[in-house]
């Protein structure tokens, strides 16, 4: 059967956008990172090829050669949104937001017929609204349909608390979202790592070196011992208490050092998923926090993901940070169901 529609990834990291595309069957090309350690797990999960590449600097004629001639061309993507979320504003030099630009610069260029991108709420207020307005007004003047909304990735099967700004641009008509599939049934902590093997604290399990749990300090240890099912630090006796939680600036970080719990959604995986006081990463009943594995399933990746080169020595804050950076596979097939569906409507 003839290709009819081609895919390229920008700001691919290890795949997650790009896996949700091949699930739905759609013939990706290529995928694009700055970052050269996302491209083991990139091809070797995808079997697509990966190019390590500045956007900022890449002319987009390499990345148009990489469409399939004659195939409808789709250009996705989730631009680096840490300079748009609310603890990055502090800072000043962080100047990340300049990749959503190259994004429209590529897009000026190439004018692909389908674009879809993916990035934190924030964006939307992210200096008062101007870098959001930026990028719809190159897509406004090169004549594209816009649609964006904010969507909770929970609505759409991801075990996780993770609202995304998703935007949908196409020189065919209006893309219409899909309706919520998971909207009144979360896909719940217990459903997607429930039936993983314990371990304990500082150990990786001997069948699957993923599934790897930090090793905790003593006091640290204390504290989650002390932390019963779905609490926090605010159920720990007074000696284990950090100094900022004593102060009444701390009290409002509930989250931190909390348990899951089974029955619930996770919340949202960072790039520190697997430390137990950089939010409510405990584990619902073992006393440490999640392993890499079990955030990786909450990002909904395959259990037969590989992160790392089994021939190199494993990075646990790398494999932590590309997962914690990914786009959630069942959100990244959601995007790539919305576009299929819209590519039938207008017969491509």
């Amino acid at each position: 059967m003839a290709v009819k529609h081609s895919v390229v990834d920008l700001f691919c990291g290890v795949g997650g956008l790009t896996q949700g595309f091949k699930l739905e069957k759609f013939k990706v090309v290529g995928g694009y990172d700055i970052d050269k350690s996302c491209q083991y797990a990139y091809e070797m999960n995808n079997k697509v090829p990966f190019f390590a590449e500045d956007l900022n600097l890449l002319p987009s004629k390499q990345i148009d050669c990489l469409f399939i001639k004659n195939t409808t061309k789709i250009l996705v993507g989730c631009a680096p949104c840490q300079a748009f979320s609310t603890y990055s504003q502090k800072y000043k030099n962080n100047d990340k937001w300049r990749m959503l630009y190259s994004f429209g610069r590529i897009i000026d260029e190439i004018k692909p017929e389908i674009i879809s991108m993916e990035n934190v709420p924030n964006l939307k207020n992210y200096a008062n609204g101007k870098v959001l307005d930026d990028f719809l007004e190159v897509l406004k003047r090169n004549e594209y349909y816009i649609t964006w909304k904010i969507v909770d990735s929970s609505d759409y099967g991801v075990p996780q608390s993770r609202k995304r700004l998703i935007l949908f641009a196409s020189k065919l008509g209006e893309v219409k979202f899909l309706k919520p599939t998971h909207k009144n049934k979360k896909v719940t902590v217990y459903e997607t790592i429930g039936h993983l093997p314990p371990i304990k604290d500082g150990e990786t399990h001997s069948d699957d070196l993923i599934h790897r749990a930090r090793k905790l300090s003593t006091q640290n240890k204390e504290r989650i011992k002390a932390t019963p099912y779905g609490g926090g630090w605010k159920n720990w006796p007074e000696a284990l208490k950090l100094d900022c939680h004593k102060k009444e600036s701390g009290k409002t970080f509930s989250s931190v050092y909390g348990r899951m719990r089974w029955e619930g959604i996770a919340p949202t995986m960072t790039t520190q998923c697997t430390g137990l006081g950089n939010g409510r990463f405990g584990h619902p009943e073992q006393n440490r926090a999640i392993s890499l594995r079990e955030a990786a399933l909450l990002q909904t990746f395959p259990e037969t993901y590989e992160f790392f080169n089994p021939n190199e020595e494993m990075s646990t804050p790398k494999v932590e940070m590309h997962i914690g950076n990914a786009v959630p596979v069942l959100l990244g097939k959601m995007i790539a169901r919305t576009i299929r569906k819209h590519l039938k409507e207008y017969g491509k």
